[in-house]
């Protein structure tokens, strides 16, 4: 006759409980082609929220952001300008807004390589959750229409329903971004080092280093060299990263000019 073996509960030991995991996902440049921000401006201006000039603002620190990678500069610039903006807008058209700023700005722009690597950790049963400095309300609708657990993002003050211009905490960049990790971690009881992070930018080192599991994805050159070091892994779902430096630039740039333009066109006609 067969024998069996015993069950842990009859040795006298309760089975170890799953490990809590999650993935961190960056959304600028990581999640999405080009900033975020650049299209809650475009949306914005629809509205008449303010200016074609300042639109041209945005889209020039678009451009510098499409073909040098993410700046703490122009990020600082973009959010200073962002908030003043912002000033007296009303949160609930915010809110309304997001789901039109995915439809017609954000969606088709989603790396389909970075959303298939966040839907593998869904499948895996683990949260999946963006961390950007896009404001909250926008970072929640995108997390929603992915299908993932939540955002964390930058918090714009509000009173009375309007927005005041003034930040709540600090932009969530940089070494913001692993603070909110863990205490995201601390709030759902998950364990870092069974987290996996992922970003394009030096600037979220922080946020890949507070993660057992830290994933480069269309890397800046800093961050390539910093993920190369250690052995990280790296994707990049950009087109031509095969070809010829120079060529890569100069495609990169005329590519870019021409969506400036393209943009441009489309705002002034409607």
């Amino acid at each position: 006759m067969p024998s069996t073996l015993p069950s842990p509960s009859e040795l006298g030991h309760e089975p170890a409980p799953p490990v809590a995991g999650a993935a961190f996902f960056d959304v600028d440049n990581t999640m999405m082609r080009g900033a975020s921000l650049f299209a809650v401006a475009r949306k914005l201006y629809q509205r008449r929220a303010f200016t074609l000039r300042e639109v041209l603002w945005f889209a020039i620190h678009q451009l510098r952001f499409l073909t040098r990678g993410e700046n703490l500069g122009d990020i600082q610039a973009i959010r200073d300008r962002a908030l003043l903006m912002a000033a007296g807008f009303s949160v609930e058209d915010m809110v309304a807004l997001g789901d039109e700023i995915y439809d017609e700005f954000i969606e088709s722009k989603i790396w389909p390589g970075t959303r298939a690597i966040a839907e593998q950790h869904l499948h895996a049963g683990r949260q999946v959750w963006l961390v950007t400095a896009t404001p909250l309300e926008v970072a929640s609708v995108m997390a929603r229409r992915l299908g993932l657990s939540g955002a964390l993002g930058t918090s714009v003050e509000h009173v009375d329903g309007a927005y005041t211009g003034r930040l709540v905490g600090e932009i969530l960049h940089g070494a913001a971004k692993a603070t909110a990790v863990r205490e995201l971690a601390e709030e759902q009881g998950l364990d870092l080092d069974h987290c996996w992070g992922y970003s394009d930018s030096h600037n979220d080192i922080p946020l890949l280093e507070a993660v057992g599991h830290p994933v480069a994805i269309n890397a800046d050159r800093r961050l390539r060299r910093y993920a190369m070091d250690r052995s990280w892994p790296t994707y990049d779902f950009r087109t031509g990263r095969k070809a010829a430096a120079f060529g890569l630039k100069a495609a990169g740039v005329s590519g870019a000019l021409w969506g400036l333009w393209r943009s441009i066109s489309a705002i002034r006609g409607r």
